[in-house]
């Protein structure tokens, strides 16, 4: 029972002494070919200016004439064209009520202080399709 245990804890890679122990990693193989993950160069300075999702999602969402439309409900990108999306929660009280509407990320004008969406319409947005999340 006693080596049983002590390889179970070699397999988890935990010593004796209950820390935990480094263990080398082999490459993935497929097919006997060695994988690589391609990277590519990116301008850490210029992704540093970005928008934070964190600080996006939740946030209100105005018209060209600072009036609210909605609120930022989440953010997706497409699987195939990996283009990001914004989902919006329209109408309704306190989450009570409301709609979710995607629209192209690109459309909104996001600064520090406001998520704008020029030319927003609550009532125009309230007659778009419902967003529903896929069920995974």
């Amino acid at each position: 029972m006693k080596r049983a245990n002590l390889y179970l804890a070699a397999a988890l890679g935990v010593s004796a002494l209950g820390t935990a122990v480094v263990l080398p990693v082999a490459p993935s193989l497929a097919q006997g070919t060695t994988q690589r993950i391609a990277t590519t160069k990116v301008d850490v300075a210029t992704v540093s200016t970005g928008h934070r999702s964190s600080k996006i999602v939740g946030a209100k969402v105005v018209n060209d004439q600072n009036d609210t439309v909605g609120t930022v409900d989440d953010l997706i990108i497409s699987p195939k064209e990996s283009v990001p999306y914004a989902i919006l929660s329209v109408g309704g009280f306190l989450g009570v009520g409301d709609r979710l509407v995607a629209v192209p990320y690109s459309a909104l004008q996001v600064t520090d202080d406001k998520v704008e969406l020029p030319g927003g319409n609550k009532d125009v947005l309230l007659k778009q399709p419902a967003f529903h999340y896929a069920k995974n």
